[in-house]
């Protein structure tokens, strides 16, 4: 089994690569044509959703840093 990897990408999509499904809130799964890398949609303007189109060039800004959440709750 390959390792998942997901990017938060600047001012646009979340890339994910690897060895993935993904679902809807039902549970059925999307069929992804064979890839094996997938960009999601996070500024909702794509009319791809949830996939990525390129709507959001130009109309969603964020610079994606990384940083350690809180502790988990117990």
């Amino acid at each position: 089994m390959s390792k998942t990897t997901i990017t938060i990408n600047n001012n646009g999509s979340i890339k994910v690569e690897g060895e993935f499904e993904i679902v809807d809130k039902s549970g059925n799964k999307y069929d992804l044509g064979g890839r094996e890398v997938v960009a999601l949609c996070r500024c909702g303007l794509s009319a791809n959703k949830p996939f990525c189109d390129g709507a959001h060039k130009g109309k969603f800004e964020h610079e994606a840093i990384a940083f350690n959440l809180p502790e988990k709750k117990q």
